[in-house]
């Protein structure tokens, strides 16, 4: 998953950005509502946890940005403030959750994959496609029932496709979702290409089909034809 952690205080945010890493995703951040805008300006995102109260802003406008540009960021507010008023305005908004702090970390990584599964998946645990079975819980994939390890960033990009299957994904927009905003110090995209390469082969070796076409002068696209 790509997340944006926008959080004030910079423990919560730092331990949020720790534990969600460490599990292999792609983890942001934002500390107030003008750095917080620069990102939701720049990048798209599978989730946003965002706080409500933030220096110089209100997270609350943020959500009404989004929602205003017709992003399809999952968002789950966090926020100190436990009233029903507050709940329902963020919800009211388009909030995929509320939840209230004090959490524990595992009670918000729940959330967030409730969201992103809801978002891309319909909000299902297993994804079937053809020959291919997807455990988004325990994050293996097996092909015509065996099991095919990948990499932290195959499997992303795997699901990542999957997610936008039959639509043609940029190469900005792949490297975007594996790297997040440190693909701008990158001179090309030639990573990209051996992921992709990777994939195609592990696929076919566990005698599944190779969906992924080229789009050329495009990007890519996961295709079932």
């Amino acid at each position: 998953m790509k997340l944006l952690i926008i959080e004030d205080e910079a423990g919560l945010r730092e331990s949020i950005e720790a534990y969600f890493t460490e599990e292999g995703n792609i983890c942001e951040t934002a500390y107030d509502f003008s750095s917080a805008m620069s990102k939701v300006n720049l990048y798209r995102y599978d989730c946003i946890v965002l706080d409500i109260t933030l220096p110089n802003g209100n997270g609350l406008d943020i959500l009404k940005h989004l929602k205003a540009g017709q992003q399809a960021d999952g968002v789950l507010i966090i926020s100190a403030k436990n009233s029903l008023d507050d709940r329902l305005t963020g919800l009211d908004l388009g909030a995929d959750d509320y939840l209230t702090k004090p959490f524990h970390l595992s009670e918000l990584r729940a959330r967030v994959a409730a969201i992103v599964r809801r978002k891309a998946f319909n909000g299902n645990n297993i994804l079937t496609l053809h020959e291919i079975f997807i455990d988004l819980t325990a994050k293996e994939v097996k092909i015509n029932q065996v099991l095919v390890k990948f990499t932290r960033k195959e499997y992303s990009l795997l699901l990542y496709f999957i997610a936008n299957k039959g639509k043609v994904v940029s190469k900005s927009a792949i490297a975007e979702h594996l790297w997040g905003d440190s693909i701008d110090i990158a001179d090309n995209f030639d990573f990209i290409y051996s992921h992709i390469k990777n994939i195609r082969k592990k696929m076919v070796e566990a005698g599944g089909k190779d969906y992924i076409q080229a789009a050329y002068g495009m990007g890519y696209k996961f295709t079932e034809a």
